[in-house]
């Protein structure tokens, strides 16, 4: 039988392709060839071949559920059955309708609700589409990995891009498979470098490798990857610090763009998702759901609660769960550092001349106004970053400009590291925290300056008595690799690394908390976002000490100066106000991008308002972006999370693991890939098969795990062994994995086995066992699919009672009532299988009748959701009809409004359940002796 072009399948069904049996892995419809599925060879001479078929290219045949062939099982215990049964169960996704989170505590992580509570977010909506904004710290890369998971158990997380700053990528890779199990080809320019060689001239990369993370910067020249993304699709798309893909008509936002109408599920996290312009915010949102917002100048934050999510530390939910597990933070020390005479000097000149506008020969207006502060700032930094700011302008400058850049010139190369009052108090706050020769204490120490930094790399090692292998360096110019390989090393308790010098390149999405809670703000940026943004690197969950913030505040006599007590001092107190009451800042900023920040309140200096005037007047103009910046989508604390209903033949994924590697290798796994057991530890040589799975993880770990030729797994189903694995590979010297894995519900290996198992039976074979049942009972998979291939009902049906009063109960009720367990026997005595063959036909039959009969009230509750989102549409559509734009813009604003109506109705058609229920006979229970005694 020929299908249809546009035909779907359930994952986990069985087709007949070329004359050779294959299992369905995951259905895309909508192609230009009709259908594409995506299998492995189960027959003999394609079995483990991974390949990708089109409905409008070949002859695709279902196998036909009133053929399937009873052979009996002759396994120890009913193994294979039992195997056989757990395998489809696993392999099978979870239906649309299940919202309930199947895989809340298979991870090497706290069970937390809170990390809990986006998925469930994701899960709820029509597409899993959200905005994570949880603030700094809250483990927003563990909530990204709880959702991925969730969607891999659901058949729609096969294919995964992570899109990131160059900063993370290695750390967001590891997080994902040291906590998880999730691989990702780390696509960096040395990973892009090797992918060029090992794939064919031309061959789209993102094609080769199904689950790959790579820079937001990379992948945002059109010229190089635009064509190579327009031509894939991907089933998640993962951005991080999406507040970067803001500004319409950039690189970033039409990357951003581009990848949303490429995935089915997006995923956006920001700990500052908006810069406080409300248009730009809306047009964010339209990247999950372009009908959420009617009208970009007027919404509020309901209308995007089904996207939208942001706790802080002092939400309730967060605050019952966090415990020891995030120290509280300590306060935030303001260290003075008295002017001495030379920085006095500097302090008149910047104020008598620049501040008061006698640098130039012409009155000074516009942008110029400005260039006094970035002086100042610069100063207020080092004498090293001012007389940079000062040779660069000098380039251009004519007139008494010029004389009064000479003047500072001669001033800051006459200053010695000496006469520097901040130097001096930094080395004597680095030696007081204990940083210095034979200690093991940890800082980081900030600048917003590059000259800064690097003078301070240069000065301060050997005032600790620091060797050179002791201090690192970042900041924008670092070599991608080279800021990964930092970054990594000071995570490393063995590592000889014990003093950072950074710019704000470390201050979004990186850990510096495992080794660390020491942060010094050698200059203070003129943002509260910006202070936040950097004390989260060590204050963040997971932090087991206080975490200690100091700022070096210069200070001079001069009461008209303007000196870190002007502005710094009192943005450090606000940061830390705003994080006691608020649990972020960004809600008592008034804006919500940190340079818009800094412009504002320069603005306001000029004009002669203080630091707290301008950030009262700002808060009294806060509106609903505000609101946003609050809590948004958190729970009470007894607030439960779903759970799903998924039937299991095995008490764990550890015994269903064992019985796997039993079964496929005759009881003797020993022999054939030299497994051994100890306690809670499987070591083994993977077979190619499933070396070929685990081509997405990075060589690092490959190589890590070999043994000559052949590669050597070490896994295991302890937490805490795999904790403690992790734990000495971040004590280690140098960057390294940790030598056991904790084996998760996704992980490759798990993944492996359930194919091994699906593929023992011959085609469309289905085993034969006695337990303890009345009557022949024929237990059968019924699934009906939406045209984009997603399960909307799945029903496991055991029915019996054939041939004159059939009765269908739940598959996993009647297992359960039979005994079907470890514990069964199976005496192989001989089974006369000619009466339950000639009952198939009828049992298929009744499974039939009874999906059709239900379909309509499982289609009513499959649609809910679907006509709640048409009424949303017909509001999108209606809005467009009545604003205030000019006639041009509206008509091009309906246009556009008209287009994406049509497109998502054209989604909700595909989303509705579609053509016939598949029915697939999976085993039959006979009455054992006794039961039929």
């Amino acid at each position: 039988m020929t299908i249809s072009q546009d035909a779907t399948f359930p994952p986990g069904s069985r087709i007949v392709v070329r004359d050779e049996e294959w299992l369905v892995r995951s259905v895309k419809t909508g192609t230009a060839d009709g259908t594409m599925i995506k299998a492995v060879g189960v027959s003999e001479f394609v079995q483990d071949v991974e390949a990708t078929f089109f409905t409008g290219l070949e002859n695709i045949t279902p196998l036909v559920p009133e053929e399937t062939e009873l052979v009996p099982d002759t396994s120890s215990r009913f193994r294979q059955s039992r195997l056989f049964l757990e395998a489809v169960l696993r392999r099978t996704p979870l239906p649309r309708t299940e919202r309930g989170l199947a895989l809340t505590d298979r991870f090497l992580l706290d069970p937390l609700t809170y990390q809990q509570r986006p998925v469930e977010l994701a899960l709820a909506g029509l597409r899993p589409r959200i905005l994570l904004a949880d603030v700094v710290g809250l483990g927003k890369t563990l909530e990204i990995g709880l959702i991925l998971a969730e969607l891999i158990r659901r058949g729609r997380g096969d294919r995964i891009l992570v899109v990131s700053p160059q900063q993370v990528l290695e750390q967001f890779q590891r997080e994902l498979w040291t906590r998880f199990a999730i691989p990702l080809v780390r696509l960096d320019s040395t990973g892009i470098q090797r992918i060029q060689q090992e794939i064919p001239a031309g061959r789209n990369p993102f094609t080769y490798f199904k689950r790959a993370i790579i820079s937001v910067d990379t992948l945002k020249d059109a010229g190089q990857f635009g064509h190579h993304l327009d031509a894939t699709t991907w089933d998640v798309v993962v951005i991080d610090e999406s507040h970067n893909l803001i500004n319409k008509g950039t690189q970033r936002n039409e990357l951003a763009r581009r990848l949303a109408a490429k995935t089915d599920a997006l995923l956006l996290a920001s700990a500052t998702p908006h810069n406080g312009d409300k248009e730009s915010f809306a047009q964010l949102i339209s990247l999950l759901d372009p009908a959420a917002i009617a009208d970009e100048k007027r919404y509020e934050a309901k209308d995007i609660a089904h996207l939208y999510l942001r706790r802080t530390k002092i939400s309730p939910e967060v605050r019952d769960q966090i415990g020891d597990r995030w120290a509280d933070r300590g306060p935030s020390q303001a260290v003075y550092c008295a002017a001495g005479p030379i920085e006095e000097q500097i302090f008149d000149e910047l104020t008598d001349v620049w501040l008061a506008g006698k640098w130039s020969d012409e009155a000074v207006t516009g942008q110029h106004r400005l260039f006094p502060y970035t002086l100042v700032k610069s100063f207020l930094s080092s004498h090293r970053a001012l007389h940079e700011t000062v040779t660069n302008r000098r380039k251009k400058a004519t007139g008494a400009e010029r004389a009064a850049l000479d003047r500072l010139a001669e001033l800051t190369s006459a200053m010695t590291d000496q006469d520097s009052s901040k130097l001096r108090k930094l080395v004597e706050e680095l030696k007081t925290i204990g940083v210095g020769r034979g200690s093991d204490t940890r800082a980081v120490v900030f600048s917003e300056r590059v000259p800064t930094i690097k003078w301070l790399a240069e000065t301060v090692p050997a005032l600790l008595g620091l060797k050179p292998n002791a201090v690192r360096v970042l900041h924008g110019g670092v070599a991608d690799q080279d800021e990964q390989r930092i970054l990594q090393e000071f995570e490393l308790a063995g590592s000889d690394l014990r003093l950072l010098f950074t710019g704000d390149v470390a201050s979004e999405g990186v850990n510096l908390h495992q080794q660390c809670h020491h942060l010094i703000h050698y200059d203070i940026p003129w943002s509260l976002i910006r202070i936040e943004q950097r004390n989260g690197r060590v204050d963040r969950y997971g932090q087991k000490h206080q975490p200690q913030f100091r700022a070096l505040i210069l200070t001079s006599d001069r009461e008209d100066a303007k000196d870190d007590r002007t502005v710094s001092e009192k943005l450090l107190d606000r940061e830390a106000v705003a994080h006691r009451s608020l649990g972020s800042v960004e809600a008592a900023t008034g804006l919500y991008d940190a340079k818009a920040e800094e412009d504002r309140l320069v603005r306001d200096l000029l004009a002669g308002r203080s630091v707290d005037e301008s950030y009262e007047a700002a808060h009294a103009e806060i509106d609903v972006l505000a609101d946003l910046f609050g809590d948004v989508g958190t729970a009470p604390v007894a607030a439960d999370i779903p759970v799903a209903r998924v039937p299991k033949l095995f008490d764990s994924t550890r015994d269903f693991v064992d019985a796997a590697l039993q079964e496929i290798y005759q009881d003797r796994p020993e022999d054939h890939i030299d497994l051994r057991r100890e306690d809670e530890l499987l070591t083994f040589l993977a077979p190619d098969d499933l070396v070929h799975r685990l081509t997405d993880l990075p060589r690092s770990y490959l190589r890590a795990h070999r043994e000559g030729e052949d590669l050597r797994l070490k896994v295991t189903f302890d937490r805490k062994l795999a904790q403690r694995k992790l734990d000495q590979a971040r004590q280690s010297r140098t960057p390294r994995w940790p030598e056991i894995a904790f084996l998760s519900d996704v992980h490759p290996m798990v993944d492996w086995l359930v194919d091994k198992v699906l593929i023992r039976l011959g085609r469309q074979q289905a085993p034969v066992l006695t337990a303890d049942v009345a009557a022949p009972t024929y237990l059968i998979q019924g699934v009906y699919a939406n045209r984009l291939g997603q399960p909307t009902v799945v029903q496991w049906m055991a029915v019996s009672g054939l041939p004159t009063a059939p009765e269908i109960r739940p598959m996993d009720e009647v297992l359960r009532e039979a005994n079907v367990g470890p514990t069964m026997v199976n005496r192989a005595e001989a089974v006369a299988l000619d009466p339950f063959r000639q009952l198939l036909p009828q049992a298929v039959r009744v499974a039939r009748a009874h999906l059709e009969g239900k379909r309509d009230e499982w289609a009513v509750a499959n649609a809910a959701p679907l006509e709640q989102y048409r009424r949303q549409l017909e509001t999108f559509e209606q809005a467009s009809l009545f604003d205030e734009l000019p006639a041009a813009h509206r008509a091009k604003r309906r246009e556009r409004a008209r287009h994406t109506v049509a497109e998502q109705h054209d989604l909700l058609d595909r989303l509705e359940t579609a053509g016939d229920p598949l029915l697939r006979v999976l085993a039959v229970v006979v009455p054992s002796p006794e039961s039929a005694a």
